[in-house]
């Protein structure tokens, strides 16, 4: 190398150097500037969260269900404030609503309520507690108007129970009667050389069936039918009822698909009362609460209002009825779902504490693993022995879902709940045609039988088979005794509507799978009932985590989602799925994967 050369190099190596310094203060800087802004934040919201809210007299209960809506919401001020930053729809949950609306129908300084919440996200019968919350209210005498540019079909038979319906001119109205859609992978699976090996017990078991079909089988779509029907006649009745219509004019209508008809025919329909414009809802609010036309209207959010005490003129209550959520798969991959250790030990918990004097379960699950679901069904058998177990379904309570209510004194079930589905499952994937293709090989050496077993590089032999088969029957005969011993029938007779079928709440009624019809308002009372309770308060259970620790799982798993997403847009959910399979537990006790339900 000459000096040329040389001088050149070190030139070269002093850019490098600079370059890497540079970027390396950069990345600690932003690292730093980010640890600022959220000490900032958290700072900001610990000093807000301590403040309670006031607000004024004639003031309007403001519900924005434009989002996400969980059972549960923690009161979590920083993850609002950087949703809200973001733009992104704040997660509400039921029990903050149903509380809300409760207190706002004895608060003398709330005069009523209005509804900007034309696409909630959640179940129908997430939907059915709200809308049944908002009819107590009105007895109050207090309004409810309802506004948006656009109403899905959850959020009009939400809004139908409102005094005032109003669409934004040219809006948009969805009617059209419910769908509900499976996606199959066997095509797919197929090209990539992966087999799904499967075992299962029950004709209706269809969760499997994405995996091995192209299309329904015939009992599932017979199963589809009958709880689609039944949840459909019963949201067409509450829009009916609510607007002064027949069930078969609705059904009419939704034939008609008014989304696509005039403005003037959606009010001719009796569906709204009116094309306004927000401006002209606000002026009309402004006449009915005598407000000046030149004044700001006072409204206060579900979040705000959280904060707001009211007093129910009894002071403070030793008694308490405890709420436990169970949201979510059952030992599932999801970091939000339900931890069979975790949920074992709260429910440990509230058995041993002597002022909790009644359990309310509230089950939201289309099921998961089977052994999970034994391990909470046993926290619950023992807890009903001491004290009052009451169990409410919210949208799915299905497979392993019913597997942890089952042995409560009674289950109160929604009329759109999902429920049912009592069999077991398992699915091991094959890919040695995948291995095959990629040119990769396996050997190995064993010192036993079946050493070698579960793999996912060659079938299953006859005996491999045999026994996985007679494993599943042997937890599927638990299954039904369970739910026989809960219910207090034979296991003859939870096999006859078992075999992993779906019914609807009001289905499960008619069979006797669930006791009654209603939501956690009315779990809580039959609690109260069952516990002989005059006076009592409410626990929610588990105890909410850390704001921060929360805020940080979060934003893991919602970085991991946007990658996914950014990736594959949509179609993330499917490799969701696939990543369950791979990761979560072989023997599953849940419904049909990606059902939905529009």
């Amino acid at each position: 190398m000459n000096d040329v050369e040389r001088i050149n190099a070190t030139k070269l190596n002093s850019i490098i150097m600079v370059k890497f310094f540079k970027y390396l203060l950069a990345t600690f800087a932003g690292a730093l500037t980010f640890v600022l802004f959220l000490i900032l934040m958290v700072l900001i919201i610990v000093s807000s969260s301590e403040k309670e809210v006031t607000i004024s007299e004639n003031t309007i209960l403001l519900l924005d269900l434009n989002g996400p809506i969980v059972d549960r919401v923690i009161e979590d001020d920083l993850s609002s404030a950087l949703n809200s930053l973001q733009g992104k729809p704040a997660t509400e949950g039921l029990n903050r609503l149903l509380k809300n609306i409760e207190k706002a129908k004895r608060d003398e300084n709330i005069v009523g309520i209005v509804m900007e919440s034309g696409m909630p996200m959640t179940g129908y019968a997430t939907i059915e507690e709200i809308r049944n919350a908002l009819i107590d209210f009105k007895t109050s005498g207090k309004f409810i108007y309802s506004y948006a540019p656009v109403y899905t079909q959850k959020a009009y038979y939400l809004a139908s129970v409102a005094d005032k319906i109003y669409l934004t001119p040219s809006g948009m109205l969805e009617l059209k009667g419910m769908y509900a859609e499976r996606t199959f992978f066997k095509k797919a699976l197929e090209k990539v050389g992966v087999e799904i090996q499967v075992f299962k017990h029950g004709k209706f078991k269809s969760a499997v069936e994405p995996f091995l079909l192209e299309k329904m089988s015939e009992p599932a779509r017979l199963q589809t039918e009958v709880y689609l029907n039944s949840m459909w006649d019963h949201v067409k009745a509450g829009i009916a009822e609510a607007r002064g219509l027949s069930s078969e004019k609705v059904s009419a209508l939704a034939d008609e698909m008014p989304m696509f008809r005039t403005d003037e025919s959606l009010i001719e329909s009796g569906l709204i009362d009116g094309l306004k414009y927000k401006d002209e809802v606000i002026g009309e609010l402004k006449e009915l609460m005598d407000v000046d036309a030149s004044d700001d209207l006072e409204a206060v959010t579900s979040s705000k209002y959280a904060k707001v005490y009211v007093s129910n003129g009894k002071g403070f209550i030793k008694e308490k009825i405890a709420v436990i959520y169970a949201e979510g798969d059952i030992d599932g991959t999801s970091s939000d779902g339900i931890k069979s250790d975790k949920l074992s030990k709260t429910i440990r918990k509230a058995r041993r504490d002597s002022s909790i004097k009644a359990i309310v379960f509230r089950v939201n699950s289309p099921g998961g693993s089977a052994l999970g679901s034994e391990i909470i069904w046993r926290e619950v058998e023992l807890a009903q022995q001491v004290k009052p177990v009451i169990v409410s379904m919210g949208n799915y309570a299905a497979s392993g879902g019913y597997y942890i209510s089952c042995a409560a004194h009674k289950i109160v079930a929604n009329p759109t709940t999902l429920t049912g589905s009592i069999g077991i499952f398992g699915m091991i994937p094959n890919a040695e045609g995948l291995t095959r293709k990629i040119g990769v090989s396996f050997d190995g050496v064993k010192t036993n039988k079946f050493a070698d077993m579960p793999s996912l590089t060659r079938p299953f032999r006859k005996e491999e088979k045999d026994l996985l088969q007679a494993y599943i029957v042997k937890g599927y005969d638990t299954f039904i005794g369970r739910c026989a011993d809960g219910r207090e029938t034979t296991k003859e007779a939870i096999d006859e509507i078992g075999q992993g079928r779906v019914w609807s709440g009001v289905n499960a009624l008619d069979i006797d799978l669930v006791d009654e019809i209603g939501g956690l308002n009315k779990a809580i009372e039959l609690a109260k009932e069952a516990a002989e309770l005059e006076e009592y308060r409410i626990v929610d259970l588990p105890k909410a985590e850390d704001p921060i620790e929360q805020f940080m799982k979060e934003l893991t798993g919602e970085a991991r989602m946007f990658v996914g997403k950014s990736l594959m847009g949509e179609e993330y959910k499917y490799i969701e799925t696939l990543e369950s399979l791979k990761n979560g537990y072989q023997i599953q006790a849940r419904i049909p994967y990606n059902l939905e339900i529009k």
